[in-house]
């Protein structure tokens, strides 16, 4: 397992920044979320036609893949506090133009699309500059990365449970355009607490090879993820594991809960049960999981979702289907603290954009065929028969993980790569 992290050589651990950009993360997420709501609905309200409104909603995630792949080398080059707080603020300036320009001079939705796909391109960017902050401010706070780790990963599963329902209430009380401001004001806080905050001292520019371009570091990063076949293993494994997990989320749910109960409450306190579960178990990690091997930390969380699929082939009642698809989630919401931990152990500090951004790209990068192919599924061969095979392809695929024997290289905790840079002025760690 991984040291405790060591407190700063003065004696007094400093857990203003580590707090900071924790609750920069939340608020900028919970800022996703309600956009998520708010912009479909907007387009809804001002041209009345479904298919815009689902147009802008699918336009929002599109460039999550490639900003993944290209945006982490801007990370490493801006360096991690630049780049959270200039994400921000470009995503922000986008939404903010939305509201702004349809009450002065008029949004053709041509525009309006351009700027949900320059407010959604820089989400993974972002995301990925918090957590390459995080060993630094983590030593500085004198906290175990996996505890701080666990509250990042945790701020996902609450913005997701919180996120939209707030949106539709909002929404219902003062409109779309009013929820798109506050969406704004979300972005401009998080950029602010960022800015003022972390130490500019623990993140100083890089110094530019010469010679060595931005494709070079582009490649550089590419390299060093292949070469770790650990890191390699894990964001392929992701990846597939997802693209089941996204038909089920984004169709069997859906057609689930329009089928058997004819309502969307249903589907709504499903996503519930999932949301809660899974920050649950990201919390429990934080609070002492991290003493568990790691490996059967994984391998339960592997084995758990598929678990989960299988009820939906059968009519249980609905109370029973929430407990137990909460039960699930509490085992499987470890996965996310974890592997954030032993890819912060393995990137060198001088990777961490790079490898961060790429690996979340690899592991969303197959959701949009398990969608389709999903919603193809059913279309061909009914809910039930979609059901038994997805979930049987996706109980052989976690057992397929489960015996591979990379896994035990989990606990490797790479000491030459775990120690993290001491700020100027302070002492490494012994």
């Amino acid at each position: 397992m991984a040291a405790e992290a060591a407190a700063p050589t003065s004696g007094r651990a400093d857990r203003g920044p580590v707090t900071g950009v924790l609750i920069a993360n939340a608020v900028s997420l919970t800022g996703d979320a309600l956009a998520a709501v708010a912009i479909p609905w907007f387009v809804l309200e001002t041209t009345g036609s479904a298919a815009k409104a689902g147009l802008s909603g699918g336009v929002a995630v599109l460039p999550a893949f490639l900003a993944g792949i290209f945006g982490g080398t801007v990370v490493d080059r801006l360096g991690p506090k630049r780049a959270s707080v200039v994400a921000d603020i470009v995503s922000g300036v986008a939404i903010l133009l939305i509201p702004l320009l349809y009450a002065t001079v008029g949004l053709a939705f041509w525009q309006l699309l351009v700027l949900v796909l320059l407010g959604g391109a820089l989400d993974v960017p972002a995301i990925t500059a918090r957590r390459a902050m995080l060993p630094e401010l983590a030593r500085l706070g004198g906290m175990r990365l996996e505890r701080v780790n666990s509250v990042l990963e945790g701020n996902q599963q609450l913005a997701f449970l919180i996120g939209p329902p707030l949106a539709g209430v909002a929404i219902g009380l003062v409109g779309a355009k009013r929820v798109l401001w506050a969406d704004v004001a979300t972005f401009a806080l998080s950029a602010g607490v960022v800015a003022r905050l972390v130490p500019a001292r623990l993140y100083p520019q890089r110094p530019r090879e010469e010679g060595v371009g931005y494709l070079d570091e582009l490649r550089a990063g590419l390299s060093f993820l292949w070469n770790d076949r650990l890191l390699r293993t894990a964001s392929l494994s992701l990846s597939v594991t997802n693209a089941t997990g996204g038909a089920f989320t984004a169709v069997i749910y859906v057609v689930y809960a329009r089928d058997r109960f004819a309502s969307a409450t249903y589907l709504g306190l499903l996503f519930s049960a999932l949301g809660l579960g899974s920050l649950i178990g990201s919390i429990a990690y934080g609070a002492g999981g991290y003493r568990l091997p790691r490996r059967w930390v994984w391998a339960t969380a592997y084995l758990s979702f598929p678990a989960g699929y299988w009820l939906f082939a059968f009519e249980w009642p609905f109370w029973t289907m929430v407990v137990v698809l909460a039960t699930l989630s509490i085992l499987g919401g470890a996965v996310n603290p974890l592997l954030v931990t032993v890819r912060m152990e393995r990137i060198p500090p001088e990777l961490r954009g790079r490898v961060f951004a790429t690996t979340s790209a690899i592991a969303m990068g197959m959701q949009p065929v398990g969608i389709v192919s999903g919603g193809a599924l059913v279309e061909w061969a009914g809910l039930r028969t979609a059901v038994l095979v997805l979930a049987g392809l996706s109980s052989a695929i976690g057992v397929v993980i489960f015996l591979m024997p990379i896994w035990k290289r989990l606990d490797d905790t790479r000491p030459e790569r775990t120690a993290i840079a001491a700020p100027p002025g302070d002492e490494s760690p012994g």
